[in-house]
């Protein structure tokens, strides 16, 4: 069953997918690349970046590293 989340919680984890493909980008990685430096499925990168998934804080730190940057950064979003 999937997680339904408030219109504000969507809202949040679309900043936070949005900051990771910008990171991702600049990176010059595709979400292929992106996944396979994580160990992680190409599907749940695009799925974080799109806001569909609530990240673990594991996921998070494996991306910071893949993308040779820290967890707060990836944070770094407006509220």
């Amino acid at each position: 069953m999937a997680t339904t989340y408030s219109k504000d919680e969507k809202a949040y984890l679309e900043r936070i997918g949005n900051q990771m493909r910008e990171l991702r980008t600049e990176a010059n990685l595709s979400q292929e690349k992106l996944a396979l430096e994580c160990e992680l499925d190409r599907t749940y990168i695009g799925s974080v970046e799109r806001g569909e998934r609530n990240i673990s804080v594991i996921n998070l730190r494996k991306i910071a590293k893949a993308l040779k940057t820290k967890v707060p950064v990836l944070l770094n979003i407006e509220e």
